[in-house]
């Protein structure tokens, strides 16, 4: 119970402020309104590191299904441990698409544009590709599953209190280098929930939820977090620690 707690409450956190710095962006009277996507990418990234701090030192924080996986796919964890983070996930993840909507309430009442309203809540690709966007997020998440793979090898030595910190550089790294043609998802969790919640919540001026797309983000970093992760452990480890 307390591990499922943490993985909702975390990725409620997550949705939260990382979707937060989108609405802020783009949604209409906003005071960071057209801030920009380096605004976006950091906001995402010290929103993961916070996240990551509430709940890491209770379930590790996966807070995401595709890194839940990849954590599987390499024995980290049990099947039945993988399927209680990944229903904690979802559900913190539409529930803080909803607390989103509450705290941006006024702001949706006054934005015309439903594009901007549902770039929000969920990603979309800048050029519109089933196959290539899917492979966008399969190495975007690829590089997420690594880079965390590394941060918390024992090798690199860094302390468990700024794990977190370096999650959020990794978060907004990738943001800032491979996340302008699909927006980033790297999280099944993090797009369909809140894409689920802009579906059924009365949004002034929404429009459709874009479903053709939902299954990209969902499918690519599921790929790219498996891979990443079996290519850490089972090629790049032994390689790297051949001659130590």
């Amino acid at each position: 119970m307390d591990v499922f707690v943490a993985e909702l409450f975390g990725t409620l956190l997550l949705v939260l402020l990382g979707c937060g710095v989108v609405a802020n962006v783009v949604l209409s009277q906003s005071k960071a309104q057209n801030s920009g996507w380096i605004v976006i990418a950091m906001g995402w990234g010290f929103g993961v590191g916070i996240a990551v701090y509430a709940a890491g030192w209770v379930s590790g924080a996966h807070l995401n299904p595709a890194v839940t996986l990849g954590f599987w796919a390499i024995g980290a964890v049990t099947a039945e441990t993988a399927v209680i983070y990944i229903i904690a996930q979802c559900c913190g993840a539409f529930l803080g698409a909803i607390v989103l909507w509450l705290a941006f309430k006024q702001h949706y009442d006054e934005t015309e544009d439903a594009g901007m309203i549902l770039a929000s809540f969920s990603t979309g690709a800048a050029i519109r590709n089933t196959k290539w966007n899917i492979i966008s997020e399969a190495i975007s998440t690829a590089v997420l599953m690594i880079g965390i793979l590394a941060i918390f090898t024992a090798n690199n030595g860094i302390g468990s209190g700024f794990g977190p910190y370096a999650v959020a550089i990794l978060v907004c790294t990738i943001g800032l280098c491979l996340g302008g043609n699909t927006g980033y998802a790297v999280n099944p969790a993090r797009d369909l929930m809140p894409r689920i919640a802009h579906a059924l919540l009365p949004i002034k001026n929404k429009g459709d939820s874009d479903w053709g797309y939902a299954l990209v983000p969902v499918v690519g970093p599921i790929i790219g977090a498996v891979g990443g992760a079996l290519l850490w452990n089972n090629i790049l480890v032994p390689i790297f620690t051949a001659n130590l």
